[in-house]
């Protein structure tokens, strides 16, 4: 998991999440990382519109987001 954060942060690659707050509440989300910090990483928010703060324990799941091809 945290190779993938370090490679989306220096590509500046989106990533689709699926997070889990400490409140237990579940999300999905697309963000760009911009920092990566022990079990935090800071990363903006395309959901939200904003610099958010998530722990790296409360990503479930993270994938890169693929362009799509037209038909």
């Amino acid at each position: 998991m945290r190779g993938l954060l370090i490679c989306s942060m220096e590509t500046k690659q989106k990533l689709e999440i699926i997070y889990v707050s400490a409140e237990n509440q579940l999300s999905q989300r697309v963000i760009r990382v911009l920092k990566v910090k022990d079990e935090k990483i800071l990363a903006y928010c395309y959901s939200k519109r904003m610099v958010r703060t998530f722990t790296v324990s409360g990503i479930l799941s993270a994938g890169a987001i693929r362009k799509r091809m037209g038909a």
